[in-house]
């Protein structure tokens, strides 16, 4: 189930699905001539502000693994210990902040959970100060925060409060925080993007993989 209208706090049982301005988008890839479709009112969409924008980071090294045996173990950077980001990934984190700063998407927060390869996929973005946030920590570290069910509620309740008007939040965080509060599952480097719906309630309204940022710029080239 793809969560439409998620009520942090009171489970998804009583959900009510909303249809927003844009439907639930998945872009497809798209070759050097073609923007896909439903791009530009997304673009537009983001440009207005008021979304949480939350992103999975970036490509890992997957032959690296996690040694989390203590608290803030999360911290460290060093390959040997914690799961890393891969050199592709470093440069998708590049890319994807030069495609929101081309595109002139409002950003006036931007959290990170304090793992290192979550905070450094925020900080390459180069969209201003990080800030590190454990409201959307790695499940794997739920323990040291009040357990799962905890961690789960803090995201849900970030998702569903707004940003200052006309901006966006950009989080940074996992995909099992992704999909334990909110039931979808992004890939590495893949943004979803929810608007808050009022009453501790979010939607789903778009899905942006990282191959997608250059077909978005395409459009946006496409109206100059």
């Amino acid at each position: 189930m793809s969560c439409l209208d998620c009520r942090a706090g009171k489970g998804f049982g009583a959900v009510t699905v909303t249809l927003l301005v844009i439907l639930l988008l998945a872009l497809t890839p798209v070759g050097a001539d073609q923007a896909p479709a439903g791009a530009k009112a997304l673009v537009q969409t983001l440009r207005a502000g008021g979304l949480n924008i939350y992103f999975r980071h970036v490509a890992t090294n997957w032959s690296q693994s996690d040694k989390l045996r203590q608290r803030d173990d999360w911290l460290n950077c060093d390959a040997a210990r914690m799961r890393q980001l891969s050199d592709n990934g470093r440069a998708d984190a590049v890319a994807i902040g030069n495609a929101l700063r081309q595109l002139e998407i409002p950003i006036a927060l931007l959290l990170a959970s304090p793992y290192c390869r979550t905070m450094e996929t925020a900080r390459l973005m180069n969209l201003g100060p990080v800030k590190p946030s454990t409201d959307v920590m790695n499940l794997r570290a739920a323990r040291y925060f009040g357990g799962r069910d905890a961690i789960v509620a803090t995201a849900q309740r970030l998702l569903s409060s707004e940003p200052p008007a006309g901006q966006n939040r950009i989080i940074v965080a996992h995909g099992n925080v992704a999909i334990a509060a909110t039931t979808t599952y992004p890939a590495e480097g893949e943004a979803l993007v929810f608007k808050p719906a009022g009453a501790g309630g979010y939607s789903l309204i778009g899905r942006i993989e990282v191959q997608h940022w250059a077909g978005l710029l395409q459009t946006q080239a496409y109206d100059e």
